[in-house]
């Protein structure tokens, strides 16, 4: 009686133990990890590579460095005239859009020239002429980037002009990863870009109250500036620290102003925690470059923002 009492009482424990699995694999110039818990080792390996599979189909559809991509078509005739594109890529643009005009041009899905000149493009960075850097600008902006929701197509107004993915890519992958494992029946998981853009699902079995996370100090890598609990939310990071090269006494960071056409200067990192990561990681980029007053008037309701100054040595806090 008490061997069979025994048995009855573990077997609740067996039924809740649960599995963890993690997957990584190279996309977009990153390393894309997941982690996932679940019951059946088959069910978890199975749902983490097709997360990673869906990484591994939009690095292929949004690369600007692949010349049969349809990014990269796109970036080669959309100068002649208009371009059909997939009904995928038309949303992803016409976000874009919305995040330029939100922002104040701040971000502009158009700054691959600014980018190319600077060689941040396939490179660490170089110090850009002035004249360069005023040629670059004459093709950029927001504002010629024409999209035709009737037709789906998509056409530049300026020649020369072309669209850099690398403000929203890995953001919008984590997204469409953590739908593939929800659809896999998956609720605990964590999907990561590289680190700086990262998606917690649920919360992990030892820690109910989220995920945590911590946001790295920019003057100290190996420091903690803040920890968070993320639980069915985002966390994505740009900062000085991500590419960078340094001219005389200035570092330069690859985190451009797009309406001047120099890299921005005065914060060293931002995060932001949203709801979706491609929303975190593309306000990362006009909080960075529009300082922190700018930001604690603009910043979403629903965002959580953390914010590292660097004019007399990072002052870093969360934005009111």
């Amino acid at each position: 009686m008490k061997s069979l009492l025994a048995l009855c009482l573990s077997l609740p424990l067996v039924a809740d133990t649960l599995i963890r699995v993690e997957k990584s694999d190279e996309a977009m110039g990153s390393t894309f990890s997941v982690v996932v818990y679940g019951h059946d080792r088959g069910e978890l390996e199975a749902a983490a590579a097709a997360a990673l599979d869906e990484a591994q189909r939009l690095d292929r559809l949004l690369s600007n460095y692949d010349t049969h991509s349809e990014w990269s078509r796109m970036n080669r005739e959309a100068i002649v005239g208009p371009v059909k594109i997939s009904s995928e890529l038309f949303h992803l643009l016409s976000q874009c859009l919305e995040y330029s005009r939100q922002s104040e041009g701040a971000f502009d899905i158009t700054v691959g020239p600014l980018m190319r000149v600077w060689g941040f493009y396939r490179g660490e960075g170089q110090l850009a002429r002035g004249q360069d850097v005023a040629n670059a600008l004459r093709r950029v902006g927001y504002l010629y980037l024409r999209l035709d929701a009737a037709a789906q197509t998509v056409r530049f107004d300026r020649p020369g002009m072309e669209l850099d993915p690398g403000g929203i890519g890995k953001g919008y992958a984590v997204d469409r990863m953590v739908d593939v494992l929800r659809r896999k029946g998956v609720s605990i998981a964590l999907v990561s870009a590289g680190g700086s853009s990262i998606y917690a699902l649920g919360a992990p079995p030892e820690e109910p109250q989220g995920w945590r996370m911590t946001i790295r100090d920019p003057r100290n890598p190996h420091l903690s500036a803040a920890e968070v609990f993320l639980k069915d939310a985002s966390l994505s990071t740009s900062g000085v620290t991500e590419k960078f090269f340094r001219a005389g006494q200035r570092k330069y960071s690859h985190l451009m102003d797009p309406r001047t056409g120099y890299p921005a200067k005065g914060a060293s990192s931002v995060s932001v925690i949203a709801p979706q990561t491609i929303d975190g990681e593309a306000w990362t980029k006009p909080y960075f470059i529009n300082g922190r007053a700018w930001t604690a008037a603009h910043k979403q309701k629903e965002f959580r923002v953390f914010f590292c100054d660097d004019r007399s040595g990072p002052s870093c806090g969360w934005v009111p």
